[in-house]
């Protein structure tokens, strides 16, 4: 059996192992949850940067398709009349470098130089087309070198007719192409095969660091798109993620803290008690008492034991203080009397058999034990006598005397248990008038030596003899004991030399093959209910 440190060690440490558990799941979880609220944070971040440069330039775009009828208008007018409104158009798209009008395939017009005569396809080689196109392209006439985006817009009738607008990207990719960093490290503008990164030239390729994450959004109006690249939402979610442990592990410690509350009870050997009480895990063992002179048995006392089935067997010197001194002394005697009236059927019928049943002073309170014993005993009406054997004697209150003449007056026989230890003053039996006096083992051992507790035990013989108060002699081992206490006329002996405790079932066979004579039955050696 596990001692009471060992039991209290092992709870606390499981205790202390759930509260940890909890304050490393409340950190992991934290953590976890602030990463992918980062992680959320930062794609949304690049999602709504990308979204948003293609609609910066979506918004270049549309701008001069609102003025294209106007322009496409003037194809073919002389130069000297166009030229003007040329210009106007240009200074109201402040984003458009040049405006030029082809006709045939020549450049005859333009809103930076006014009246030309050249072939389109010297400045843009892939131009006329019948089609619309927009193009990435370097500039070669106006900003040599510079990159331009080029709105071609064909007449409807004629593919070598049409305006060519030249957009100022270079302004404009300082705007909408530079990186915000950390999340974002580069912005790759695509039309067609043609790329442009900010504060660079065009090329043929993007140029794009393979290892970086990449997300590319195109536009629903015109053929372009813009690819952003970086370290990634959850690799910069990671990086930010020291910030938030000392959050996290306020959390940690908070939640580990309301756990050790929480877990007060519940990870405790009183919460264990209880649940033992429900599960009736708790069985009920009895210790014959014989008479001295013809050996019969004449009754039993009720012992209590615990086969816990994740402690295993709990010694009554473990379980018993600590019911006491978390207040769980009564619920464990009302379990023990419910018991005993449940497997009544184990005890002869006989009015001059005695069931002994320890009781603390704390159950004496506010007449609880009269209730539970009017509720549980007295309305089974068993046969048998009751014996209540008192403890902690020095914890009764003066109210409490009142209590003790009630049971008298109910027929139940009081026992001072372990008379001679403890608070053990002549003054009790003055007060509570007892029936037996349980000589304790102690002194029991001291027979038959020089020890003071053998002078002690001639005393105590002595003084119930002279109250006429019945003795029971406890912890009987050995042959010369129980001579000497029945020469002292001590006619009832409890211990080892006759039974040891036994199951409440054993007990009929054991007085079946007990060398008393056969005592009388009510027939039925079986619980009133069913056993466990």
């Amino acid at each position: 059996m596990q001692t009471a440190q060992t039991i209290i060690k092992d709870y606390r440490r499981k205790r202390v192992i759930v509260c940890v558990t909890v304050a490393l799941v409340t950190l992991v979880l934290t953590l976890g949850i602030r990463f992918i609220s980062q992680r959320n944070i930062n794609q949304d971040r690049i999602h709504d940067f990308t979204l948003h440069t293609v609609r910066a330039l979506d918004k270049v775009l549309l701008s001069l398709e609102a003025q294209r009828e106007t322009l496409l208008s003037l194809v073919g007018i002389p130069c000297s009349e166009a030229n003007l409104i040329l210009r106007k158009q240009a200074a109201i798209l402040q984003t458009v470098r040049s405006i030029a009008l082809v006709k045939d395939g020549i450049l005859y017009c333009s809103s930076v130089y006014g009246s030309r005569n050249v072939p389109v396809s010297e400045f843009v080689p892939v131009l006329p087309v019948s089609e619309s196109r927009l193009l990435l392209l370097t500039d070669r006439w106006l900003v040599k070198g510079s990159p331009v985006l080029i709105q071609w817009s064909p007449l409807p009738s004629d593919g070598n007719d049409g305006v060519m607008e030249v957009v100022n990207i270079d302004l404009i990719t300082k705007m909408i192409l530079e990186p915000q960093r950390p999340q974002i490290t580069d912005v790759v503008l695509k039309v067609g095969d043609k790329f442009l990164r900010d504060r660079q030239q065009v090329t043929n390729t993007p140029t794009i660091n393979e290892n970086a994450s990449l997300l590319e959004q195109s536009s629903q109006h015109y053929p372009f798109s813009v690819t952003v690249s970086g370290p990634g939402p959850g690799e910069m979610a990671l990086k930010t993620l020291p910030t938030q442990l000392p959050l996290a592990l306020m959390l940690s410690l908070l939640m580990g803290y309301i756990a050790w509350l929480a877990t007060a009870r519940r990870m405790s050997f009183t919460w264990e008690i209880n649940l033992g009480i429900a599960a009736r895990e708790f069985e009920l063992f009895c210790q014959p008492l014989v008479n001295a002179r013809t050996r019969e048995c004449v009754g039993v006392e009720i012992l209590l034991r615990w086969n816990n089935p994740r402690q295993g067997w709990i010694s009554p010197d473990v379980f018993i203080p600590l019911a006491e001194e978390h207040n769980l002394i009564v619920p464990l005697t009302r379990y023990v009397i419910s018991e005993t009236v449940r497997q009544i059927g184990y005890f002869p019928a006989s009015r001059d058999f005695h069931i002994g049943i320890n009781v603390a002073a704390s159950h004496f309170r506010r007449a609880v034990l009269i209730r539970d014993l009017n509720r549980i005993w007295f309305n089974a009406n068993p046969v048998q006598q009751l014996i209540v054997e008192l403890t902690e004697r020095d914890a009764l209150l003066d109210v409490d005397y009142r209590i003790v003449r009630e049971l008298h007056r109910k027929g139940v026989k009081l026992a001072i248990d372990d008379f001679g230890t403890g608070n053990s003053s002549l003054s009790w039996l003055e007060k509570l008038h007892p029936d037996v006096l349980k000589i304790d083992k102690s002194f029991t051992t001291a027979i038959g030596t020089d020890a003071v507790n053998s002078t002690v035990t001639d005393i105590i013989i002595a003084l119930g003899q002279r109250l006429n108060i019945e003795l029971v002699a406890e912890g009987v081992e050995t042959e010369e004991q129980s001579r000497y206490l029945r020469r002292h006329s001590v006619h009832i002996l409890q211990g080892y030399l006759y039974a040891r405790p036994m199951p409440l079932r054993e007990f009929p066979k054991w007085l079946a093959e007990s060398h008393s004579p056969p005592a009388r039955h009510n027939g039925h050696i079986v619980p009133l209910l069913p056993l466990r």
